[in-house]
């Protein structure tokens, strides 16, 4: 079983050891446990259901984690852990380096209230509310005055593309827009985290896709910390800094979207790599062969035509598939020379599967 690294750098949000067993006696079951049993030998000599097993990941203070699994993997058990909303068994939380694990009533409430928002699938808007209304819901409950509350109400509007909404009930607006509407109340009380409950499944596919562009450009304005969980392994990739992919209550493999893509763990990911195209998620940095032509050596002392190693193969096959050229690749951060990249590479990462 792979056991992330907990990484120290820039930290939000750590998970050690975190386990969730359902039942009348967990604690119990779970200092007797066996561990080698799986989940059903589990649950028929115990009665309880182990939901998350030793969970274990951190995330970056920015990034968009996405937990990612089917049905009954643990996915959505192990986020609400993160509030507490469903109690761990065993294992700690922290955010900032609080455990939250030990916070009192108080503690919990300003956490949940003022640090984090949830916006989940079903839109959960009331809808005897103008949508205006609905966005300030959280400010309200928070003590906001009405005025403080309608500006920021009103920014979170023109931020997810619903200006001149306000006065609309839900049930004038489709499934994306109630959506909006969703999303727009978590950002209006500027949360430092914002989870998200496989909140586009509902949706029409087009619809999905134009949600999901919507929230990463959005995000690249506000800079949060998102943890998003989904069953789609297409909308993980593409949403995804990171992705943690959960099978049976366990965490199979933790990586970026290349990486897991690139190099998947055992059989269980890589099946759900199979239909990806790669080109769309491979980097130049990845793919590059180290070996460096004199051509590409000449290109590079030159500072001429030279592609970053963060730079996506799918946006250099104009450029590179119809020349026998080889383009250096530097580094993105250092500006390196790391290798070379040419046609044959571009379109072997086309056909790899």
């Amino acid at each position: 079983m792979y056991y992330p690294q907990i990484m120290e750098n820039n930290q939000k949000i750590v998970c050690s050891n975190i386990w969730k067993v359902f039942g009348p006696n967990e604690k119990k079951v779970l200092q007797d446990l066996d561990t080698s049993l799986s989940r059903t030998e589990v649950q028929e000599k115990t009665g309880h259901v182990v939901a998350v097993k030793d969970v274990s990941f951190s995330v970056q203070k920015g990034e968009t984690f996405v937990v990612m699994g089917l049905s009954g993997s643990g996915k959505s058990t192990l986020v609400r852990c993160l509030s507490r909303l469903i109690e761990p068994t065993s294992g700690e939380v922290k955010i900032d380096n609080e455990n939250v694990i030990s916070m009192n009533n108080k503690d919990l409430t300003d956490l949940r209230r003022n640090r984090m928002s949830m916006v989940f699938q079903h839109f959960g808007l009331f809808p005897h509310r103008r949508v205006i209304e609905n966005i300030g819901y959280g400010l309200e409950i928070r003590g906001v005055g009405s005025k403080e509350r309608l500006d920021r109400s009103m920014d979170s509007l023109k931020l997810v593309g619903l200006d001149g909404w306000d006065q609309h009930y839900p049930r004038e607006l489709s499934g994306g827009m109630q959506q909006r509407v969703g999303l727009a109340r978590a950002l209006a009380v500027d949360p430092e985290i914002l989870i998200f409950d496989e909140p586009f499944s509902a949706l029409d596919p087009l619809i999905r896709r134009e949600m999901q562009d919507e929230l990463l450009s959005i995000q690249k304005m506000v800079q949060k910390t998102m943890v998003f969980i989904t069953h789609d392994f297409l909308e993980a990739i593409k949403m995804g800094d990171h992705i943690a992919i959960m099978k049976d209550g366990e965490i199979s493999q933790v990586g970026t979207p290349e990486e897991i893509v690139a190099n998947p763990i055992d059989q269980y990911v890589k099946d759900f790599t199979e239909d990806v195209p790669k080109y769309k998620v491979l980097s130049a940095g990845k793919c590059a062969r180290t070996e460096c032509s004199e051509e590409s050596r000449n290109l590079f002392s030159k500072g001429d035509q030279c592609i970053k190693s963060d730079v996506k193969i799918d946006t250099l096959i104009n450029q590179i598939a119809d020349t026998d050229k080889k383009y250096p690749v530097v580094d993105a951060v250092s500006g390196e020379l790391i290798g070379e990249i040419d046609r044959s590479i571009v379109l072997k990462s086309m056909t790899s599967s």
